[in-house]
């Protein structure tokens, strides 16, 4: 397993994808988890899908952390989350029928709450777009997150007082009436309501002062992890935008997304796919447009845990990566799914962007058309590495592949994931 350094002053650590998302933070989280006392999602909404698997247990979690499987681990949904309450229940009634121990689940008082009407929404705008569609998942997280800055939205906090929900969604569902005017299925304010205040009680007993727990913990002297959703290029201000989400993703949104302070975080995990994958829309450099990006699909099994969307499918991205890393201020870097790779003859990596007329650029002029890209071609290999748990004991080729990767990048390389399993790492 891996150990990262400590510090008592800087007990927060942080996790983050530094690609497209689908990197494989679920797995890598679960692994580390059983080095924490709380692992805690600071952003973004059920439109993240985390996998894990442990022997036969194989779990798809959407807001849940992904320590669920760790049984001494605190599992906290942060202030800067949206939250559907419907998909919160679903997820704690899955779990607990899995035997996990689902009283470790707290929600922030501060997280906003996803309504109906935000889906319908995300649907209207989204189908408004036309050929522009920005490829959401049509869950209501982006309406969400506009109607928390707007000052209409409806907090955890709020369902310990009914009257007052009642109120906010009567508000918000007038100020929304022109735009759901358009929709087939409207969702009727009453029913909404009442929606809400039965669900309410099923999640009230899960939710606390947010502050209060994770200052508490730190006073206590726990160690916390800080999940992120999604990935780096999809940041709300910093990724490939507008084909972005609507949450700050990268490690900074972990000080904002919990209610601490930068001195509080320690070491920063960058998390990513010995290749690249994309959902939807937007630029993607290093996509495979032929039968190479069809294996990498198929080889890795790259369709969408929320919405079964097949992947856009391509080699490593060092170009992204290497703003990623800068980005997030990594401190460490896991690789996941190299097993994917083993039978290809030959492997590429972008290592820079180029515009039309030869000059260099970087993610800056990532929608630019015609943006040609350099790439590396590295030799395969063809041994099974499934059962490799040392780096060192990689084959030759597969060892030289993620050592230069590191080297690209400029950061430590602390694990390479060699299989699905938990323990199929090599460190």
């Amino acid at each position: 397993m891996m150990m990262l350094p400590q510090e008592a002053s800087r007990p927060l650590d942080v996790a983050v994808g530094i690609q497209w998302g689908d990197e494989g933070k679920g797995r890598v989280v679960d692994l580390m988890a059983q080095q924490y006392d709380v692992v805690a999602r600071f952003g973004g909404g059920d439109n993240a899908g985390h996998s894990i698997e442990v022997g036969e247990t194989k779990l798809a979690l959407r807001i849940v952390p992904s320590g669920a499987l760790v049984p001494r681990t605190r599992l906290f949904i942060g202030g800067g989350t949206v939250v559907s309450l419907r998909g919160l229940a679903d997820e704690i009634a899955m779990l607990a029928n899995a035997g996990v121990d689902v009283s470790r689940i707290s929600v922030s008082d501060k997280a906003h709450i996803v309504m109906p009407y935000h889906v319908t929404l995300d649907r209207l705008s989204e189908g408004k777009r036309g050929a522009g569609a920005i490829g959401t998942t049509g869950r209501g997280i982006g309406p969400a997150y506009v109607d928390r800055v707007g000052r209409m939205g409806i907090t955890f906090g709020d369902l310990a007082r009914p009257e007052a929900v009642a109120q906010k969604i009567r508000g918000a569902m007038l100020a929304h009436a022109p735009v759901l005017a358009g929709a087939a299925d409207i969702p009727r304010e009453e029913d909404v309501i009442a929606e809400t205040l039965s669900l309410a009680r099923t999640v009230l007993p899960h939710v606390v002062d947010g502050f209060a727990l994770v200052h508490g913990a730190i006073e206590s002297g726990q160690r916390l992890l800080a999940e992120g959703a999604q990935g780096t290029m999809l940041d709300v201000n910093y990724g490939s935008y507008p084909y972005v989400t609507s949450s700050a993703t990268i490690a900074g949104g972990a000080c904002t997304g919990l209610g601490i302070g930068p001195r509080a975080v320690g070491n920063v995990v960058g998390i990513a796919k010995a290749y690249c994958t994309r959902v939807g829309a937007g630029p993607f450099p290093s996509e495979l447009l032929e039968a190479t990006g069809e294996r990498l699909r198929a080889e890795g099994r790259e369709f969408g845990v929320v919405t079964g969307r097949p992947r856009r499918c391509g080699w490593f991205d060092a170009v992204a990566a290497r703003y990623a890393v800068r980005l997030n201020g990594l401190s460490h870097l896991i690789l996941t799914k190299l097993d994917v790779l083993t039978g290809f003859e030959k492997i590429g990596v972008v290592t820079g962007y180029r515009r039309p007329d030869g000059s260099p650029c970087g993610v800056e002029a990532m929608h630019e058309p015609g943006l040609q890209t350099e790439i590396r071609t590295f030799p395969g290999w063809t041994e099974n590495i499934r059962g490799v748990r040392e780096i060192t004991n990689l084959p030759p080729a597969a060892r030289e592949y993620v050592q230069e990767i590191a080297k690209l990048l400029g950061v430590q390389l602390a694990l390479v994931s060699v299989g699905p399993e938990r323990s199929a790492f090599a460190g």
